[in-house]
């Protein structure tokens, strides 16, 4: 009967004209490479025990406008990357910018690309030389793989609906001394499916708030999304599974073992994603809510201020305090305040909002927030049909909310000149944010 009853649902929600195509690059490193994520690492990687991919997924409503979610199993992109396959999905498919989305899992066992954390890594010539090569490619993949989704476009039903996993932990309570620090959390893990008018599952794209950081040794790998990915194709043959990071900035998978190839440390990235592809599974095989078309997109920036950035006196003071990663940070704004005579005193964030008929909306955020902005947004705009997508666009830095700026710490301060800002957000960033995502979603309404 719950078999019958899902063939109804799906063959009642074909009358909204969709359209889907999905296509996946395998984007596995052919050489050793410097690996992403992590600051403390000397050596490239040594090993692939798992492929990694970029996957996309096109959806053409019944206006005929063509919208597509990417995924990616990579740390980050960078604005020169997402400047160039815009324009290139613009001009062979007339897709506008806000019409992508350019999600990725922030996996810490991927390849450094570009100038992703460019202040974070001090490698060789040799090991320069592998990143461009591996970057001058994946540009080319991720034209290539919004390519062929658009051409493998055909008819489908959508269904949404939210399941639960539990093994991300607010990180910033884990630490020593931090016990007693709030742990906000979300354990929901949203599900987007995708259906041919036969009820064969076509794609799944299904997501979590936390951080891909389950493994830290030296070997390729797409950490517990990767796992979660294959489990869940291994379950449904012939679908794709995209996994979508949530605002994990301040969640971590826990327990875990650092710094280790350790057999342990595998085990349990494995276990986490079998939880999660197990909470999709689950999801997927009841009874979803159809969503309706046609897709409403809109993009735009906040302005999100800084803090009182340091003066030329105080930079060239500090060249005699910083060694290391501080030096190489104050270096970096020495230059950028010769080259431009000044720092700069915000940044244009990018926010974009896709509104699925008059139920599911996509909220994508750029860079690393942290979980207030998941609470808050469905909070405001509807726990059941609000998701919440960070870790979209530029690799910016982890994005604070006002609680986090107030007990300062990693992701409100201390990570600033790991991506080369010239100070933290101001106090009101997360109003900046929250404003600039409530007019977005007006001007879908008109």
């Amino acid at each position: 009967m719950k078999r019958a009853a899902a063939f109804l649902l799906w063959t009642g929600a074909m009358t909204a004209a969709w359209q889907a195509g999905v296509a996946k690059v395998d984007i596995t490193p052919d050489e050793p490479i410097f690996l992403a994520g992590y600051g403390g690492r000397q050596d490239p990687s040594d090993g692939v025990t798992q492929r990694i991919w970029v996957k996309a997924l096109a959806l053409r409503d019944d206006t005929g406008a063509i919208s597509v979610l990417t995924t990616a199993d990579l740390v980050g992109l960078d604005v020169e990357l997402l400047e160039y396959v815009r324009g290139r999905a613009k001009a062979m498919h007339g897709i506008p910018p806000e019409r992508i989305l350019f999600n990725y899992s922030h996996n810490h066992s991927c390849p450094v690309t570009g100038g992703v954390l460019k202040l974070y890594y001090v490698l060789s010539a040799q090991q320069k030389a592998a990143v461009e090569r591996y970057t001058r490619k994946l540009h080319d993949q991720y034209v290539d793989v919004i390519d062929r989704a658009v051409k493998d476009l055909g008819p489908v039903a959508l269904g949404f609906e939210q399941g639960l996993a539990g093994f991300a932990v607010n990180r910033r309570r884990s630490r020593p001394g931090t016990r007693k620090l709030p742990g906000p959390v979300d354990h929901d893990v949203p599900v987007l499916a995708v259906r041919t008018p036969n009820n064969k599952l076509k794609a799944a794209a299904f997501g979590y708030s936390c951080h891909a950081t389950a493994l830290s040794g030296t070997k390729v790998n797409g950490d517990y999304p990767g796992y979660a990915q294959e489990a869940f194709e291994q379950r449904n043959p012939g679908a794709m599974a995209m996994f979508v990071m949530g605002c994990g900035g301040d969640a971590n998978p826990l327990p875990r073992i650092m710094n280790s190839n350790e057999p342990a440390a595998y085990e349990l990235a494995t276990m986490y994603g079998k939880i999660l592809a197990t909470s999709a599974q689950l999801v997927v095989d009841r009874k979803m809510i159809p969503v309706e078309g046609p897709i409403r997109a809109a993009m735009g920036s906040a302005e999100i201020p800084f803090q009182t950035a340091p003066t030329r006196e105080e930079l060239i003071a500090n060249q005699k305090k910083f060694t290391g990663p501080r030096l190489r940070y104050n270096n970096y704004l020495l230059a950028e305040l010769d080259r431009d005579g000044k720092l700069p005193d915000r940044y244009p964030y990018p926010v974009q909002v896709w509104r699925f008929g008059s139920g599911l909306t996509m909220i994508g955020l750029t860079g690393e927030p942290v979980i207030d902005y998941c609470l808050r947004f469905k909070s405001t705009y509807g726990a059941d049909s609000t998701w919440v997508l960070g870790y979209n666009n530029e690799l910016l830095s982890y994005i604070p909310s006002l609680r986090v700026l107030k007990e300062g710490g990693y992701e409100g301060t201390e990570a600033i000149p790991e991506y080369g800002l010239p100070a933290p957000y101001g106090w009101a960033v997360e109003e900046v944010i929250a404003g600039k995502v409530e007019e977005l979603m007006r001007s879908l309404e008109k």
